[in-house]
């Protein structure tokens, strides 16, 4: 039987056409597919979880591919390096669960972008760092920084060309130090979009190089336009640091930012197949994408049936995108642990008597 066998890579990108397959040129997936193919017997094509561009740097990339060898999981990774190039190193392997996708698992992604500032370039840094000779204030940086912290929708800080249909992400962390001559900025995140971490880097050293002030980068998020954000900055200073799977869904996640506040229970998920959706406030722009997005997250997940709770009385029975939306016959009843998560979350929030719901349970043949 096949076995799944999950790698941690760790490459230079100088030398390769970015992560995923080119017709005009090398790339470390090709390498990757060829050191295992030729060490295996098998055809193989790895999946990646994250498609770095052209000379941007990994060392926790994470490759997935199903074979029949009987090499033990653990020594996979030393026999695939004796084949790989000097430039590409599988820094683990192990066997994965069979239904595995390291990119559509939920995760948190951890970047470093890495700036030389100094009034001449260093030798040393020139392949792992961009170059910028006028002085940069970090402090203000990390001011400008702390707007992009949280769910938002990063649309003014995606290249044109990628394939992301939805354009809001997570950021967790975002943060800027400096080390003697070296600024490093690290983000971490649920996903991003394509150019977003170069873009952030590009942003934060105008702010730090005194274009405009911290504050204005809420503007850009609220632009919704490439054109309001910075330059893209250069791949060379990018290193994909590491990746951190999910091991299990929080019970509650809640999300307030100035554009939507939701909460979503979780728990029983994966006993019951259920997930409740409650949305406290969202702007009216927003409030269809919101939906559809966090029913599609519920169901990805593993929720059977979503029930949701729209405080602004928007939600009817019929349909809202690729979904159909029922009520109840008879009065739905939160589950135990909800109302007082709600209540710490929200704590305006209508009591459980009173807030009303419906659900959706199936994505209609035509989606």
């Amino acid at each position: 039987m096949a076995r799944r066998i999950k790698l941690t890579v760790a490459y230079d990108g100088t030398g390769y056409c970015g992560w995923q397959l080119q017709k005009n040129g090398v790339t470390v997936e090709q390498r990757l597919n060829e050191a295992i193919s030729s060490l295996t017997g098998e055809t193989i094509q790895v999946v990646g979880a994250s498609r770095t561009d052209s000379g941007v740097h990994a060392m926790g990339n994470v490759a997935v591919f199903d074979t029949d060898t009987r090499i033990p999981a653990e020594k996979l990774a030393y026999a695939l390096n004796a084949r790989l190039p000097e430039d590409i190193r599988v820094t683990k392997s192990e066997e994965a669960l069979p239904g595995f996708h390291p990119r559509k698992a939920n995760s948190i992604k951890t970047y470093v972008y890495r700036i030389w500032n100094h009034p001449f370039e260093n030798p040393m840094k020139r392949l792992y760092a961009a170059f910028i000779y006028f002085p940069l204030d970090v402090e203000r940086m990390r001011e400008a920084a702390a707007w992009l912290i949280g769910e938002h929708d990063f649309k003014s800080f995606a290249s044109a060309g990628g394939q992301a249909e939805e354009t809001i992400r997570t950021i967790y962390r975002l943060d800027v130090e400096r080390q003697e001559n070296e600024i490093l900025i690290t983000v971490s995140g649920s996903g991003f979009l394509y150019n977003m971490v170069r873009i952030i880097a590009g942003t934060l050293i105008q702010a730090g190089a005194g274009a405009f002030p911290a504050d204005h980068v809420r503007e850009i998020l609220s632009a919704r336009d490439r054109q309001a954000a910075g330059q893209t900055a250069p791949a060379r200073g990018l290193t994909l640091a590491g990746i951190e799977y999910e091991k299990a869904l929080a019970d509650w996640l809640p999300v307030r930012e100035a554009e939507w506040r939701y909460g979503i229970w979780q728990k029983e998920i994966l006993s019951a197949g259920e997930a409740y959706l409650y949305m406290d406030d969202c702007e009216e722009r927003d409030w269809e994408r919101n939906l559809l997005r966090l029913i599609k997250k519920s169901m990805r997940d593993g929720a059977r049936r979503v029930w949701i709770s729209d405080r602004q009385g928007r939600l009817q029975p019929g349909t809202a995108g690729e979904y159909d939306i029922f009520q109840p016959d008879q009065e739905k009843v939160m589950p135990d642990g909800m109302e007082e998560s709600l209540r710490t979350s929200f704590p305006d929030a209508p009591s459980a008597g009173e807030i009303k719901w419906f659900y959706t349970e199936k994505v209609r043949e035509n989606h």
